[in-house]
């Protein structure tokens, strides 16, 4: 009888650590890496990209948004957006010295407010503490014609700008910066 709860007990902990593997190796929002390297600035952003799985993305709270707005938002699933530079960048008329920082978002529905933290722990349940917040810039918030299943950062650039672009489900954000 002893055997038998013992060979269960086996079996019932490999089962969960077989499960806590693949979990760990096949997350529901992968990690997601968007790189930028021009003029001698070298710039990684390091994100989860959930999926909109047919949900209102942003939103009021009254309409059950996953996002809703003028809310602290990780700006990503699972950890802390990321970004990292090898180089000073400025956003508007603050200077983001070279390092490595956490950014997290309040969407609204015409405007952004994107923070810049200094705290770079990975794990984004709560929000940062704001004594760590570097400095925030408001950005414009445009609607796109073609929803983007799939939580998706880029760099956009021309010869006069550059920019962070954010884009999921109809919403686009472009965080500028020189």
């Amino acid at each position: 009888m002893k055997k038998k709860i013992l060979y269960t007990l086996l079996i019932l902990f490999a089962a969960f650590i077989a499960y806590a593997v693949y979990t760990i190796n096949n997350p529901a929002s992968p990690l997601g890496t968007a790189s930028f390297s021009e003029n001698d600035k070298d710039i990684t952003v390091t994100y989860s990209r959930p999926y909109k799985k047919g949900r209102l993305i942003f939103g009021s709270e009254d309409e059950s948004a996953l996002v809703p707005f003028d809310n602290y938002w990780r700006t990503g699933a699972n950890r802390h957006t990321m970004i990292k530079t090898n180089s000073d960048l400025i956003f508007g008329d603050n200077v983001l010295s070279k390092g490595e920082y956490s950014l997290y978002t309040k969407p609204g529905l015409n405007t952004w407010d994107i923070t810049f933290n200094s705290t770079n722990a990975y794990f984004g349940i709560s929000q940062p503490d704001s004594e760590m917040d570097l400095f925030s810039i408001t950005v414009p918030s445009n609607t796109i014609d073609e929803s983007i299943e799939q939580l998706t950062f880029d760099f956009v650039s021309d010869s006069l700008s550059s920019g962070i672009r954010l884009r999921w489900d109809l919403t686009e954000v472009v965080i500028p910066f020189n």
